[in-house]
Parts: structure tokens; C-alpha cells; sequence
């Protein structure tokens, strides 16, 4: 018997989506991760509980947009009316952007704590703005979703 390690082992299919807030969409597990690149190097087990975590974060930041919607009588995030990219709402989009986005963040991460050799810690040093960078395009997304300029400056 031998074992071979590959640099990109197969990734996995057919996960089942993650049922979310009636409200917000499901995130489909195997378009999160082709959109982000992920191998299976990622566990599904892995995987889920990063984007569960990341659906409880952006559907809080996004509780008062949905009560408002809400009681316009909207059942969906879907239902706003908003511009259409590819058949699908913007606003959706940008839900699907910000939940990729913290995903990535998330597992870079913690992927970080489990290398702790010395060649292994610079590697993950080189991967910490990647982690900003993820965690920037979250907020983005949903300030993009809330209508909300990206940046905000005062003059001191």
C-alpha cells in the first residue's frame, strides 16, 4: 500500500447547500467552492461551519435592512427590486459576494493556526493581507447591498 499526497487533492461534490434565513438565499457549498478556488484540501465538515459562520454574521449585520423590507411586505431578498446581473438580483449578489468573502477570510485564518513551523509561520504572514483583503470585500459587499458608500472620511 503506498499514499500519495498531492499538491490539490479532488475536490469534493454534491454538497448539499446550507438552508438559510427564508429571508436570505441558501449558499450552494460547490459554488462557494469553485467561486473561491478551494480544494479539498478544505474539508466539507470544514467548509460548512465557515460559511454557517459567516451567514450568522452578515444576516445580523443585515437585520434592520430585512425588518424594513419586511414590512414593505417583501418575502425575500430576491423580491426587492432592484438590477438584474446574469438573472440574478444584484442584491443577491452582493449577499453571495459578502458570505464568499468572509469565508475566505475565515479559512485563511485558521488555516494559519495550524501551521506552526518556521517556514509555515512566514508563509502564513504572507497570507494575513489576504485575510484584510477578504475581510475588505465583505464589508464592501454589504455596504454595496445596503446602498451605502464603501468609505467614510472626515476631516479632523
Amino acid at each position: 500500500m503506498s499514499f500519495l499526497a498531492t499538491a490539490s487533492p479532488p475536490t469534493p461534490t454534491n454538497e448539499p447547500a446550507i438552508e438559510n434565513d427564508p429571508w436570505f438565499p441558501e449558499i450552494d457549498l460547490d459554488a462557494l467552492r469553485s467561486a473561491c478556488r478551494l480544494d479539498g484540501t478544505v474539508t466539507v465538515a470544514r467548509l460548512r461551519e465557515a460559511a454557517t459562520a459567516a451567514m450568522l454574521s452578515v444576516n445580523r449585520e443585515l437585520a434592520a435592512f430585512k425588518l424594513g423590507h419586511i414590512a414593505c411586505g417583501r418575502s425575500a431578498l430576491a423580491d426587492i427590486p432592484a438590477d438584474q446581473v446574469g438573472r440574478s438580483s444584484v442584491l443577491v449578489l452582493h449577499y453571495r459576494r459578502a458570505i464568499y468573502s468572509a469565508v475566505q477570510a475565515d479559512l485563511i485564518e485558521e488555516y494559519r493556526d495550524h501551521d506552526t513551523t518556521g517556514k509555515g509561520d512566514k508563509h502564513a504572514d504572507a497570507l494575513e493581507p489576504r485575510a484584510d483583503t477578504h475581510r475588505r470585500g465583505m464589508r464592501w459587499a454589504i455596504s454595496d447591498l445596503l446602498g451605502l458608500p464603501r468609505t467614510t472620511v472626515d476631516l479632523i
